[in-house]
């Protein structure tokens, strides 16, 4: 029994020598966190901003199709005095077209132009920036851009 009591103390000094990890060990470890984050990092940035851009263009659609309807029934599209509104607000009690007339995913009223520039109308958002043009984020999305 004395020799097994030996023997376990001596293992036991053996594995409570390697308690920890090593400064290399950890470097790695880091290093390869680092790498996997500036990997993912970049493409996860991206996602509310490409949130916003389908969501504008869903908005932009949905109120494409309720002019679609307010000329199928007026046999014009609202003149641009007239705006966005003109199928909203129609009738006082609500309306066939749209109950209510969304803003852009940015706070910012989506702007009608009749006629278009692009096509005979335009419906459009002017993007994160609120100006015309722009790239990435701050590009206009329109009904031409779909």
């Amino acid at each position: 029994m004395t020799g097994n009591f030996h023997l376990r103390k001596a293992s036991a000094r053996k594995s409570g020598h390697q308690q920890g990890f090593s400064l290399i060990e950890i470097m790695v470890v880091v290093v390869i966190m680092g790498v996997l984050a500036a990997l993912v990092v970049p493409n996860v940035m991206d996602r509310p901003d490409q949130a916003r851009a389908i969501a504008a263009k869903q908005d932009i659609g949905a109120i494409m199709q309720a002019l679609k309807l307010y000329r199928l029934d007026h046999g014009r599209y609202p003149s641009s005095t007239e705006g966005l509104e003109a199928f909203v607000a129609e009738q006082g009690k609500g309306s066939r077209y749209m109950d209510r007339l969304p803003h852009d995913p940015w706070s910012t009223p989506y702007q009608y132009l009749n006629p278009g520039v692009h096509g005979e109308i335009d419906v459009f958002s002017l993007g994160a920036d609120g100006k015309p043009g722009g790239e990435g984020a701050d590009a206009d999305i329109g009904s031409w851009t779909r």
